[in-house]
């Protein structure tokens, strides 16, 4: 059955106590918590590190077998080397999440373009053939240069997902390019009607036999967590 997996970026957040968090839960005791609310979690950890087995085995144990992490791309793919002569780091990246994976809890991996790459189509077509067709990979274009249907083409020949971002300077066309669905919420709020519309169009993916991943903005306020857990009950998946 497609489902909804809804949450936010990052967990560690000691000002979300009272209202997501008990006021007297230990920071280490987070993720368990965060776990039985939400069914996923996007890392934003793996951003600028390596992370190391010991991390992602804890990560494993404390969440229940349902849980999926999205992982964010590390920089030197994506800011440093901008998808260029990255044929000896991606394997090393993706080796540090491969027990994720071999656990059955790895979500999406994002990979977040910085605002200045402007749309490479030859770069993007060159990139994505290092990537294994296994790996449950997004992208998130944050420069408008890209949104054209040659980039979507390009996402559908190799089943790579489009990251649909939304923010009050810009949003993503909401093109379906991959197997599942990659949302990023991530205004400061939403109104009534903003969240029925969301609903809605994640009920159609959801009939139409695709997986959902949103991630709300990670604040140090409680909303985006609160946000992603009517989100769930409001798709009737709690």
């Amino acid at each position: 059955m497609p489902q909804l997996f809804a949450g936010t970026s990052g967990w560690a957040y000691p000002s979300w106590k009272p209202d997501f968090y008990p006021a007297k839960l230990a920071q280490k005791k987070f993720l368990s918590h965060y776990s039985t609310q939400l069914n996923t979690v996007e890392v934003n950890f793996t951003f600028r590190q390596l992370v190391k087995e010991t991390t992602i085995q804890n990560w494993i144990r404390e969440t229940p077998a349902h849980f999926r992490l999205g992982i964010k791309a590390h920089q030197v793919i994506t800011h440093i080397k901008r998808l260029k002569g990255a044929e000896d780091f991606v394997p090393r990246f993706l080796a540090t999440i491969e027990p994720l994976a071999a656990a059955g809890k790895l979500g999406p991996v994002l990979f977040q373009l910085p605002p200045n790459l402007k749309s490479d189509a030859a770069l993007l077509k060159d990139f994505l053939a290092l990537l294994p067709r296994t790996l449950p990979a997004a992208f998130e274009f944050r420069n408008e240069s890209w949104f054209s249907d040659s980039t979507w083409d390009l996402l559908k020949s190799q089943g790579v997902a489009l990251c649909v971002a939304e923010t009050e300077e810009r949003t993503t066309p909401d093109v379906v390019t991959g197997p599942f669905v990659y949302y990023r919420f991530r205004k400061p709020s939403y109104t009534e009607e903003e969240r029925g519309a969301m609903v809605a169009r994640i009920r159609e993916h959801l009939a139409a036999g695709r997986d959902v991943f949103a991630y709300f903005k990670h604040e140090e306020t409680p909303e985006g967590a609160l946000f992603a857990v009517d989100l769930l009950r409001a798709a009737g998946q709690i």
